[in-house]
């Protein structure tokens, strides 16, 4: 489940790393710090639509996905088969960030293995084929796509093995 809200360690870093890029654009001109913070609120109104429901979506997934299904093929015990469909599961997974990770969360709430979820975010980062169909192919044109997608084909794959040979859960 979900942890108490806390500061952790990734939230100091970006606190601190703000804090420096504020002043170093009001060094370079003191105007420019508030640019960024609209700049930033507009995104950020840009986004929250969209992470509501994301993370809505999240809660639901992990009350409706039955736990001993995603044990049963995405758990430590599934192995390669696991990690394989882990790995196509993040290439058909459409969308951004936004679905992909709270569907991940959403796994390993439901008790996928680190293997499979290594196995998911790897191909998902690597492969989303709405990326491919929506934006490489069209711009990068078909080849490009074939000779970045040939060669990574097994990294998925070895990732979610590696994880399962030197990581004990």
């Amino acid at each position: 489940m979900v942890r108490a809200a806390s500061v952790d360690a990734s939230t100091i870093i970006l606190v601190i790393l703000a804090l420096l890029f504020t002043v170093v654009a009001y060094l370079k001109d003191p105007g420019l710090p508030a640019i960024g913070a609209r700049n930033g609120l507009a995104l950020l109104t840009f986004i929250l639509p969209r992470l509501i429901p994301a993370l809505i979506l999240t809660g639901m997934l992990q009350v409706l996905i039955p736990q001993e299904l995603v044990s049963r093929y995405f758990g430590r015990e599934a192995g390669l088969r696991g990690i394989a469909l882990a790995a196509v599961a993040g290439v058909l997974t459409p969308g951004g960030p936004m679905v992909s990770v709270p569907l991940m969360v959403a796994l390993a709430n439901s008790g996928a293995g680190l293997a499979a979820l290594v196995a998911y975010m790897t191909s998902w980062s690597l492969f989303g084929i709405q990326r491919i169909i929506a934006w490489e192919a069209p711009l990068m044109g078909w080849h490009f796509v074939a000779v970045r997608v040939v060669p990574s084909l097994a990294f998925p794959l070895l990732a979610g093995w590696l994880v399962q040979v030197f990581y004990q859960e």
